[in-house]
């Protein structure tokens, strides 16, 4: 019974500590990220598993770098590019990240719609865009975000379902193994685009502005908490810098956990749906996946008739957590660029602008619904978008986290700075790999 308890304790002790870094964990595996990855499992089956060991710490070192920016800032991104930097990088940061975060609210929007016409095919899915866009304003205006997140959570939860697959279809699980720890990699148009595409939805830089915001935003809170404490305890006579001091320290601890459980839940989920796809569809000659039917076919062996309502839910969860997340982090990066009140806690009164940025980004991504493309190409081009962009992000955040004005004695490690060199060089070579295809 103890040890029991002692369990249960620490469970809680970690789950409290989980915050900005699990939500961006989970924003990560958002629609555009599952028809990545499935795209990437039914294309070449299991010749793509290796980038997760890769993606993973790629990943995890940036994130946890642009968290740290904003708990040592405690302003946003943008913010600190307009403090600190000329503002020909401010305007070069929007132009590179705007469009591909626009394009990434349109394709959820219309792969929400598209799996809830799979479960009711006489509704429009446009009328389930449309629905879908208003619902996720009013929540998102009404709602404190921890309370949207609180709810949709468990909507997610049929991603999971992935795990199980690959136990039903029973793979070659030396093939398996081979694919994932011995990295396989084919010099053509076809390949170089999976992989662009895959790096591109799992290192995106909308969660690189939400991720210092959420961060500053919390730092903020759990300073006023401290100071308020500190009233009542008048007989505190350490001294006010090592306080401060070893309050970030506290901070940045308890943020690195939290990060580094977002990121290989993440990577958990994004390994398990290629694996999945690779066995339910590859190998079973389905190569190519142009409709959200064929993506749900990947949960067949295991939800049987089901497998359209759980991937429906899950697709359905993931887009109401993550749009909340891109629609919030392009309208930080607008309202702090033009000195607009900003924050997602908030009242609309309180932030208009800050909202109507919100409501014309959803107005806008609807509007994408009504160019032609489909659903599941909508959301892989928005992956290799995104891959296209992110290389100038890195650079700029690599910069800030070695900035000794900006983060004085909290600049990058060597850990750090590996890691955020590499996830730019790799990047840029997926990048610029992809152009060269194009033209050969």
């Amino acid at each position: 019974m103890g040890s029991t308890t002692g369990l249960l304790a620490r469970t809680k002790k970690i789950l409290k500590v989980l915050g900005p870094g699990l939500i961006t964990g989970a924003s990560d595996d958002d629609p555009s990220g599952i028809a990545t990855y499935s795209q990437a499992g039914a294309q070449f089956g299991f010749q793509t598993l290796w980038t997760a060991l890769i993606t993973l710490p790629l990943m995890t070192g940036i994130q946890e770098m642009c968290a740290r920016i904003g708990l040592v800032t405690t302003v946003g991104l943008t913010t600190t590019l307009k403090r600190h930097y000329p503002k020909w990088i401010l305007y070069l940061m929007m132009v590179f990240s705007i469009p591909a975060i626009i394009l990434n609210i349109g394709a959820d929007i219309a792969g929400m719609g598209a799996v809830a016409n799979l479960l009711f095919p006489s509704i429009k899915p446009i009328v389930f865009s449309f629905v879908f866009t208003v619902v996720l304003f009013v929540l998102i205006v009404f709602l404190p975000y921890e309370k949207i997140v609180a709810v949709l959570k468990y909507l997610c939860l049929s991603m999971f379902l992935y795990i199980a697959v690959p136990f039903f279809t029973h793979p070659n699980w030396t093939q398996v193994l081979r694919n994932t720890v011995v990295p396989s990699i084919q010099f053509n148009k076809d390949f170089i685009e999976i992989l662009v595409a895959i790096l591109g939805t799992t290192i995106s830089p909308y969660l690189f502005f939400w991720q210092v915001t959420m961060e500053a935003e919390g730092v903020k809170s759990a300073k006023q908490l401290v100071l308020a404490r500190r009233k009542l305890n008048r007989t505190d006579k350490e001294n006010p810098d090592a306080r401060e001091q070893g309050f970030v320290m506290r901070m940045i601890k308890k943020m690195q956990l939290d990060v580094n459980f977002g990121m290989f839940l993440s990577t958990l989920v994004m390994f398990f749906i290629i694996l999945a796809t690779g066995s339910a569809l590859n190998l079973h000659g389905i190569k190519q996946i142009d409709t959200v039917e064929q993506a749900a076919k990947a949960l067949e062996p295991v939800a049987g008739k089901a497998s359209y309502l759980m991937f429906a839910l899950g697709v359905m969860g993931t887009g109401l957590l993550a749009i909340p997340v891109l629609a919030g982090s392009l309208s930080y990066v607008v309202a702090e660029t033009f000195g607009w009140r900003a924050s997602l806690d908030h009242k609309y009164w309180q932030a208009k602008e800050f909202y109507l940025v919100i409501l014309v980004s959803l107005a806008v991504g609807l509007l994408i619904n009504y160019i032609g493309l489909s659903p599941i190409k909508a959301l892989f081009y928005t992956a290799i978008l995104y891959g296209l962009t992110c290389p100038i992000i890195i650079a700029i955040v690599l910069h800030i986290g070695n900035n000794k004005n900006i983060m004085k004695q909290y600049t990058n490690s060597r850990l750090s700075n590996t890691l955020g060199i590499l996830t730019l060089i790799i990047m840029t070579a997926a990048a610029a790999s992809l152009i060269y295809f194009q033209f050969v």
